[in-house]
């Protein structure tokens, strides 16, 4: 009983997968949903794609606490750069906002965050912020507790120049494999695309994702498990 009072006080945390990655024309945020306290799933349908400006975004992972908080500093103090330059705030500005704000405050947050957007000067930009404060401009990046099983496959999938169902193809099946192998990870997968247009969301709920190696399908009851495994379905219990 100790141990799972103890998993409930435990902070929200989001053992999770984000990634970002640019593709020619702009870029494509994923992330997938659950947020865990301890052992016990806080929230399975969480959003980590937070909107920073109409054209910029951020992906979060490590304490939600902490995230959420940055998160909501940066859109402030972007939306008074907005206003003072009467332009909306470049993707770099956002990054090396948040950038400040980790490192700073280093030795008290626990965040993992990656901003991704598109700005007139110079297209779409993905940035990461690991922890400690680094910023690192990249052509793609990984983050969260998921990440760890991602970095062979995004060596030998992604390429330069790729198309946008491409780009966002390889990010659903890239969440969809951490959530597969990574017990912190999982629910839906949320994409943000991001480009000259505007900024397009999707929704990829989790029995609609491709099952991996040893995965057991999603069930709605226990009755569906038991009728998938014998032809007649169970007796009703009498008394």
């Amino acid at each position: 009983m100790d141990s799972i009072m103890k998993d409930l006080n435990s902070p929200h945390s989001m053992g999770t997968t984000i990634i970002g990655v640019t593709y020619d024309g702009g870029v494509i945020l994923g992330a997938d949903s659950r947020t865990s306290t301890g052992l016990y799933v806080a929230n399975r349908a969480s959003d980590k794609i937070t909107q920073l400006t109409d054209n910029v975004y951020l992906c979060r992972s490590g304490s939600a606490a902490d995230s959420q908080l940055v998160s909501d500093y940066v859109r402030h103090f972007l939306h008074q750069h907005t206003i003072q330059l009467g332009q909306p705030a470049t993707v770099k500005v956002a990054a090396n906002l948040i950038r400040l704000l980790s490192y700073n405050n280093k030795n008290m947050l626990q965040a993992g965050l990656i901003v991704g957007g598109w700005d007139k000067y110079e297209g779409g930009k993905i940035y990461g912020v690991p922890l400690g404060g680094t910023i690192v401009e990249q052509p793609f990046a990984i983050g969260g507790s998921g990440s760890t099983y991602l970095y062979g496959f995004f060596d030998q999938e992604w390429k330069d120049g790729m198309t946008k169902d491409e780009a966002e193809k390889l990010v659903v099946k890239a969440v969809s494999l951490a959530i597969a192998r990574d017990g912190a990870s999982g629910g839906v997968v949320r994409t943000v695309i991001i480009n000259s247009e505007g900024v397009t969301r999707n929704f990829y709920p989790g029995d609609t994702l491709p099952l991996w190696h040893e995965e057991i399908p999603a069930h709605n009851s226990l009755l569906d498990i038991l009728s998938s495994s014998s032809s007649a379905s169970p007796e009703p219990m009498v008394s």
